[in-house]
């Protein structure tokens, strides 16, 4: 595999005025790449043995106004839907790329969860200092674990299992004007190593270690 996987007009996409001319964006430029990537990981993912994962590439197909400000495609052990199961997502915002291991609001277990990954932090704390946590997959700020600290992710476990809305997010951010220097062989490298730090963190989620 060579040249560059992602390029500057794939951000760009997010900045296009009006919700037809950024669909027609999406799907012609990104959608096309994120299927390519479904595949792939998705077989990867597979191949850790404790489910057989399918590839979801988002649709947007309920918005009838306002414009997508991100897309991804997302991986999860059912062939329908993944939103209330925990699941994996590459996907980007105008500003950066994003590698994740996500629980959002959907998910029927997020006390079990949040209590299995309080009992086990450390699958957390272990990871690079650079990986992000978040409570909320529609924003796209997030905090590092070197800046979350222990307290920090309690707080975000804690508020997983009390506050009904409440998400947890767990992964890497690149940002755009470094994603676009990587080559398809290294960008692969890169979601590679990302999926294999985060599949620790899963196998407790899923109660599974």
């Amino acid at each position: 595999m060579v040249g560059l996987f992602w390029e500057k007009d794939d951000f760009d996409v997010f900045s296009i005025e009006g919700l037809e001319k950024r669909m027609e964006a999406l799907q012609n430029r990104i959608q096309p790449k994120f299927g390519t990537l479904g595949m792939h990981f998705a077989d990867r993912l597979s191949a850790h043995g404790t489910d057989e994962f399918f590839p979801h590439v988002a649709k947007h197909a309920r918005r009838t106004v306002n414009p997508p400000n991100d897309s991804w495609v997302a991986f999860a052990p059912a062939k329908r839907g993944y939103k209330a199961l925990p699941h994996f997502q590459i996907g980007l915002w105008g500003s950066h790329l994003f590698i994740i291991l996500a629980v959002i609001y959907e998910n029927s277990d997020k006390k079990g969860i949040a209590e299995r990954l309080d009992s086990k932090l450390d699958v957390l704390t272990s990871l690079p200092g650079t990986y992000i946590v978040s409570g909320d997959h529609m924003k796209p700020e997030a905090t590092t674990i070197e800046q979350a600290g222990d307290v920090g992710l309690e707080q975000l476990l804690e508020r997983l299992q009390t506050v009904k809305k409440a998400e947890f997010l767990v992964g890497r951010h690149l940002p755009s004007e470094d994603a676009v220097k990587l080559s398809t062989e290294e960008f692969m490298a890169f979601a590679e190593e990302t999926f294999d730090q985060l599949l620790p963190v899963y196998d407790v989620v899923i109660n599974k270690q």
